[in-house]
């Protein structure tokens, strides 16, 4: 059974107050003594523990380096991520008809998505480990980021993607920031287990969600939510929304939550409702959620113009479904017919999101449809990827362009 308690004694293995802790057998490792990503005795998921949890008012400065007394380094790989905008969202608001909605916009970061939170992190404690290549496998933004940080810290990327099934605009960012990029025969989870061998054989250091420490860098977004919900609407949120593919953020945020309670900054009936949404072509954890599973149950055959959640097999799900319960949140999937719909009414509010991004509003005006959210709920929607990520699908929702003359007669009669 996964035990997620941060309770505890601080372990003789732990360095500088920081440690690993296997999800499954509560198993202790030392944080950067040697490259590890599951438990060496029952695989088991790891999750980096601290002596201590800071409060609020241990955090100084902006960005994601505001929260370093949280986080397992002093310091990272930086390129400025973090401190993105929480926006008010009127057409959203409207269609949803709750207490107050926000958006949180993770697109805002320096490579247009939240992953570049977990790279800061894992590219420095990679540089302390001492590996000499960087790899993942994706859907597209881990690779924009993992290329971005691995250029920022110079050392050599690889990164494996789904031949056919990442957008341009992704691709493009990568082979910019100087990745090799290897097109692999099959889908992301294929792309994953690939991966994880070559990781597992020493010739890279692994940095998918299945990193512990990229999650640490990814939980800061809760933080944010938290102290600029407040500063906003004098209230933190009852509920967040966000987009499930690999559930890590889903399980970063909860761990947030967790890490709260124990520094005595936050309540259990405190923490807003976690509450995630798939694409119904790509969604495993909805269906553990429906059955009221801990774990999911992988599908290999995915589909969804949502490619950043475009994922069979959620890593995270044993992290992430105890932060579903535990919250007393929920799962839902939606079309993407609906996703593009709610991504047209982001766009109306001037928030320009990628397809997966805008799944937590359709998600949320879905949820509100069946009545599972109430009228009386402060909530924020997470987006989680800018736009121009996926430009393709941008165009294919947005208005056909109008061929007019080289004259403003022509132009005032198309009008």
């Amino acid at each position: 059974m996964t035990d997620l308690s941060l309770a505890g004694e601080t372990p003789a293995c732990a360095t500088d107050g920081v440690w690993l802790a296997c999800v499954e057998c509560g198993g202790t490792l030392a944080p950067f003594a040697d490259v590890v990503y599951r438990c060496p005795e029952c695989s088991g998921l790891l999750e980096a523990r601290y002596a201590d949890y800071p409060g609020f008012e241990a955090f100084s400065g902006r960005g994601v380096w505001r929260y370093a007394d949280a986080l397992p380094v002093d310091a990272g790989v930086s390129v400025q991520e973090g401190d993105t905008p929480l926006y008010e969202a009127p057409d959203v608001a409207a269609a949803a008809g709750v207490a107050d909605i926000r958006v949180k916009h993770e697109g805002m970061n320096p490579t247009g998505s939240f992953k570049d939170r977990g790279m800061t992190v894992g590219v420095r404690v990679a540089e302390r480990l001492g590996v000499d290549r960087l790899a993942c496998a994706s859907t597209g933004n881990t690779s924009a980021a993992l290329a971005a940080y691995g250029g920022r810290a110079d050392t050599p990327v690889l990164v494996l993607l789904p031949a056919g099934k990442v957008a341009a605009g992704k691709i493009a960012q990568a082979a910019l920031h100087g990745a090799r990029i290897c097109e692999v025969d099959g889908n992301f989870d294929d792309c994953l287990d690939v991966v994880a061998e070559l990781a597992a054989r020493g010739e890279a250091y692994l940095l998918n969600s299945l990193n512990p420490f990229r999650l640490e860098g990814q939980k800061t977004i809760a933080f944010e939510i938290l102290e600029q919900s407040r500063t906003a609407t004098g209230e933190w949120p009852d509920r967040i929304v966000l987009p499930v593919g690999n559930a890590g953020n889903t399980a970063a945020l909860y761990k947030a939550f967790r890490e709260l309670v124990a520094a005595g900054a936050m309540t259990d009936d405190e923490m807003p409702a976690l509450t995630g949404v798939q694409a119904a072509g790509a969604a495993p954890m909805v269906e553990a959620v429906e059955a009221g599973r801990g774990r999911t149950e992988r599908w290999t055959d995915v589909e969804t113009r949502a490619t950043a959640i475009r994922i069979g097999n959620p890593v995270n799900a044993p992290k992430a479904l105890p932060g579903v319960y535990e919250t007393g949140g929920t799962a839902v999937a939606v079309s993407d017919d609906r996703i593009t719909d709610a991504q047209r009414m982001l766009a109306g509010d001037g928030i320009g999101v990628e397809p997966a991004s805008a799944a937590s509003v359709a998600g949320l005006l879905a949820l509100r449809e069946r009545g599972e959210i109430s009228a009386d709920e402060r909530v924020v929607c997470l987006t989680t990827g800018h736009l121009l990520k996926d430009p393709a699908a941008a165009a294919a929702a947005g208005g056909d362009t109008t061929p007019v003359p080289a004259d403003a007669d022509g132009v005032l009669d198309a009008l």
